[in-house]
């Protein structure tokens, strides 16, 4: 999960360069159709033997993962991309809360929305939400329904098809979903050969790896644990931005990513206490 929040926030940095050339949605059919490209290729899933129930999970983990990069990458077109981060987790985190069954990750949960409502001013020179461009505010809070809509049909294709194999399936459907807006959007820009590259290099960064490892590590966690875990990014996305964006971070962005981590940790603790007394 840490590795996988790294790699997506970083990759997110590097798409921020790219938007001048191509456009939200040049860079979001860029990301997704190399990565559909590359899992294909590594993965070469079957596409026989699953039943209709199988290939309708798929198609709907397709969807949220279109509709889940789409909205973001039209969000931090508008907005800082701190703040966009920001209001994209809360998705996660009502999920978590929604589906907990223990008081106690009420609280981690909680204390991760605290966090993140401080961190909410990063990027955007400390003038918080009240001042954000209300569409991408919009674009960014749907962005999180998507998200946790994403981590819900991530964790059902993971235990319907081996390995990646539906994971490279659904970033085929999300590719054909964001081609047209695309293509309508920014043309031939996208087959400028360094706009390609870079556009390969957000793809594995944001897409190929990232969700490889969110696969598997929902394999092996349950998804209340697994959404609080993802109150990490906009910690993350301060960090990216400060390292490839030179974005400066406050004290009060620092006090928010150790609320935020200290959530995380508190999740984690608690689940492992829970399989030890079960």
């Amino acid at each position: 999960m840490i590795s996988a929040g790294i790699s997506v926030q970083f990759g997110a940095a590097l798409a921020v360069m790219i938007m001048p050339r191509a456009g939200a949605a040049g860079v979001v059919t860029l990301r997704l159709a190399a990565a559909a490209i590359v899992l294909l290729l590594l993965c070469r899933p079957k596409v026989r033997g699953y039943s209709r129930s199988d290939w309708g999970t798929v198609l709907a983990f397709g969807v949220a993962m279109a509709g889940m990069n789409g909205l973001f990458y039209q969000a931090i077109d508008r907005i800082p991309l701190g703040p966009a981060v920001t209001l994209e987790v809360l998705g996660p985190l009502v999920l978590s809360v929604v589906v907990s069954r223990r008081l106690v990750n009420l609280l981690w949960a909680g204390l991760a929305l605290g966090g993140v409502v401080l961190l909410s001013g990063h990027g955007g020179g400390g003038l918080g939400f009240g001042s954000l461009d209300p569409l991408g505010a919009a674009y960014a809070l749907g962005a999180g329904a998507m998200w946790a809509a994403y981590i819900v049909f991530s964790a059902r294709t993971g235990r319907r098809f081996p390995q990646a194999d539906g994971l490279a399936l659904a970033m085929a459907v999300a590719a054909v979903i964001s081609l047209p807006l695309g293509i309508a959007e920014a043309g031939s820009d996208l087959l400028v050969p360094s706009t390609l590259a870079l556009g390969v290099g957000v793809a594995v960064l944001s897409s190929v790896l990232p969700y490889t490892l969110e696969l598997l590590a929902l394999r092996r966690m349950p998804a209340p644990t697994f959404a609080i875990l993802m109150s990490l990014e906009p910690a993350i996305a301060a960090t990216a931005g400060f390292l490839v964006l030179n974005q400066a971070m406050s004290a009060l962005d620092a006090l928010a990513i150790a609320l935020v981590i200290a959530a995380s940790m508190g999740a984690v603790r608690s689940q492992i206490r829970k399989k030890a007394t079960a």
